[in-house]
């Protein structure tokens, strides 16, 4: 750590002791770098603003990630500004550096700050930057007024969001990411209790869900294959008594065929028993036994 920590001041210092450039000597080394792609001519360019680059990424340190990590990605955005910028525009080169150093930090943050992805859009991004600030503000100026207004609605128009987002910024803000498998409570010997364990789905797997529903439509084959063997009122008793969502009494059924309905019940479990033997056969070590 103590080494670590020995780079990153010596980083530090040799940033901050590098040489300001004059506007002549900004431009010279530009128009270097773009006709000639002079790589020390961008090494110098950017060497020169590695201060801005700490500077800029001071005023995100508090967003729980490391300094040193922030200030590498400043450098990157850096270097995209050195080859992207045009000497022959009348702007210093600090100035067009800022919003690439600041985009490309932004970008790491919104990246890292949280596995849940935040920050889509440009409303977005600027609602998780400013959220914190625009609140203060808000509060500072209804403590002063002594009104009362809806402070989540007031920085929705201020940003260009729905008052729902930002309540959900403020929420994700609030706390940090919570791992599933970090212990809640010590138990007995070397086992813990996660959060995982109270997250109980009694659905089956999926491989299980798979295996059912093919055995359910080998079934259904082997059924209606089956059902072949019947005649066409044995069918029409099984289907009316069995395989229909409203059941016709005995009675019922047997005013609707002429028959009695002892005669109906007869038939239903000679169809039955013919049915079992059909299954059986094309199938003897199915579940209809």
């Amino acid at each position: 750590m103590g080494s670590v920590a020995g780079l990153k001041g010596n980083f530090v210092r040799t940033a901050m002791d590098a040489p300001f450039l004059t506007r002549e000597e900004e431009h010279e080394l530009a128009v270097r770098w773009r006709d000639l792609k002079c790589e020390k001519a961008l090494h110098r360019l950017a060497a020169a603003h590695m201060r801005l680059v700490i500077s800029v990424a001071a005023r995100f340190r508090h967003y729980g990630l490391p300094m040193a990590d922030l200030i590498q990605e400043g450098h990157v955005g850096l270097l995209e500004a050195g080859a992207r910028f045009d000497p022959d525009r009348e702007v210093r080169f600090s100035t067009y550096a800022t919003w690439w150093i600041r985009a490309s930090i932004q970008d790491y943050i919104l990246r890292n700050w949280s596995i849940v992805r935040g920050g889509t859009s440009s409303a977005q991004k600027a609602l998780f930057f400013n959220l914190r600030r625009l609140r203060a503000r808000m509060a500072h100026e209804a403590a002063a007024s002594e009104a009362h207004f809806d402070v989540h609605q007031k920085i929705a128009d201020a940003v260009g969001v729905s008052r729902a987002d930002v309540a959900t910024m403020e929420v994700r803000l609030a706390a940090n990411d919570m791992s599933l498998n970090a212990p809640l409570t010590e138990a007995d010997g070397n086992d813990s209790v996660e959060r995982m364990d109270f997250l109980v789905d009694n659905a089956p797997l999926p491989d299980e869900a798979v295996s059912d529903m093919i055995d359910s439509e080998r079934r259904v084959h082997w059924l209606r294959s089956a059902m072949n063997v019947l005649s066409e009122r044995e069918l029409r008793i099984l289907r009316e008594r069995r395989l229909s969502e409203e059941a016709a009494t005995l009675e019922a059924l047997g005013d609707r065929l002429g028959i009695s309905k002892e005669r109906v019940r007869q038939i239903e479990t000679r169809a039955l028993e013919k049915l079992r033997a059909a299954l059986m056969q094309r199938a003897p070590q199915s579940a209809f036994a």
